[in-house]
């Protein structure tokens, strides 16, 4: 680990980090046959998102001149702001935006719990000299937050690996318990990214991330799991309400992953159900052998991974983490390390993004409605509307409804209700009160 003065600021940066910024890639386009295209080769026609994908990641310029969509959208909508109080990428959420993303939450960990993870809860800071974390760090391309206390060093994890890792060590496993699920939803995960990076709720040093690692007995079992949380991330993203117009796929590995297992990652791509790139590295320089991230690309050309997973080969080793296999003697297992969302934060960047593209085409912007704070909102035309609109909305069970009964025309009411995304709004007067049926606007 070594450190740089950034921002008046000491930060800690990793060897990885290092090594990633001067890493020689090559890049290449995995059609859905199977076949291995460099990239100046491919015809991107018809996948013009694709090209847009590999144009961001090539480059590496992560920088943004102007702001993009979503930030008048998440302050326009009161969902989320900026804190000036606070270090730049950390925010501040209003009563709509912590709905939004609470709601999020329990839905990623409920399809987790699904899928067969053990959720967990570790601390947000650790030993900055615990020998097996620190020999982490410098393989993870991250920069951290530090914090003194005492005469100690602390840094703020950046994923929950660090304290299920620990716990991993600490347990006694058999070959049977294998592949073993643990998850936690880290409210708050850090990485101190360059300031210059940081932009509304697509860049954040403060984001929540559910981490869901699995501990598997040996490759083919870790290639089983990898298959089955790949389907897992995409019914996660299809359930918050992203297509796959929406993202397009990235696989990077090392060539012997690639020589090795090529048909597995075939088999990804023919599930994702159209081409993807790939990058493609001749030495490994960090502890995985091969990830996949899903990645939306916004308006501004633009690209941030939602979900993600990895073949870890380094950390079991590194952490002690050991199993008893069935011929008694004691193994190191693979560890998978998935986010089957990616960020919170990043959702709600990508659902406000594709809402303002749908805008600029002509159509209305909205959220899923599963996810909008106000699914119906009841307009009386005069006050003595008021008692029957707070009865209609009693009577819709689990539904979020409220009443505008401000002293305003309807008319503004309505309007106000279309800038604030509410789905369906019911205005109620005498004819609504006298044959009890409602004219809903959509």
């Amino acid at each position: 680990m070594i450190y740089m003065k950034t921002e008046k600021k000491e930060e800690a940066i990793s060897e990885a980090l290092k090594a990633e910024e001067v890493l020689r890639s090559r890049w290449y386009i995995l059609d859905t046959q199977g076949k291995l295209w460099d990239l100046d080769e491919f015809d991107f026609t018809g996948h013009e998102n694709l090209k847009k994908f590999s144009g961001y990641e090539y480059s590496k310029d992560r920088t943004s001149a102007q702001p993009p969509p979503h930030v008048e959208l998440m302050r326009s909508l009161e969902l989320v702001d900026y804190e000036p109080a606070s270090d730049p990428g950390n925010l501040r959420y209003y009563p709509k935006g912590r709905l939004v993303k609470a709601l999020l939450e329990e839905y990623v960990t409920r399809m987790v719990h699904e899928y067969g993870g053990m959720e967990v809860e570790t601390p947000i800071m650790y030993n900055m000299e615990h020998p097996t974390l620190k020999s982490y760090l410098n393989r993870f391309p991250a920069r951290q937050y530090t914090v003194e206390s005492d005469d100690t060093t602390y840094f703020l994890r950046f994923a929950a690996c660090f304290g299920q890792f620990l716990i991993g060590h600490d347990a006694t496993i058999s070959y049977k318990h294998l592949p073993m699920r643990i998850y936690e939803m880290t409210r708050y995960s850090f990485r101190r990214e360059q300031r210059g990076e940081l932009t509304g709720l697509r860049r954040l040093r403060a984001f929540t991330m559910p981490d869901v690692h699995a501990f598997c007995r040996d490759m083919e079992q870790a290639k089983e799991e990898y298959r089955r949380r790949f389907k897992l991330s995409q019914e996660v993203l299809a359930g918050i309400g992203f297509t796959k117009d929406d993202y397009e796929l990235a696989i990077r590995m090392v060539r012997d992953f690639w020589e090795e297992n090529g048909e597995l990652v075939k088999e990804l791509v023919r599930q994702h159900g159209k081409p993807a790139l790939v990058e493609m590295w001749e030495k490994r320089f960090f502890y995985f052998q091969v990830k996949w991230d899903i990645n939306f690309v916004d308006n501004q050309d633009k690209a941030s991974a939602l979900a993600t997973d990895q073949i870890d080969v380094e950390n079991g080793e590194r952490y002690d983490i050991r199993y008893m296999d069935e011929d008694g003697t004691q193994k190191h297992p693979l560890i998978l390390h998935c986010s089957p969302s990616g960020a919170i934060e990043r959702d709600i960047y990508g659902l406000l993004e594709k809402a303002a593209r749908d805008a600029s085409r002509g159509l209305k912007p909205s959220l899923p409605l599963w996810l909008s704070p106000t699914q119906v909102r009841f307009i009386p035309v005069n006050q003595d509307m008021v008692d029957l609109c707070k009865e209609m909305a009693a009577a819709l069970s689990r539904v979020r409804a409220d009443i505008d009964d401000r002293d305003e025309t309807v008319g503004k009411k309505v309007r106000e209700a279309e800038k604030e995304w509410v789905p369906y709004i019911v205005v109620v007067g005498e004819r609504e009160r006298g044959s009890r049926k409602l004219q809903v606007r959509i």
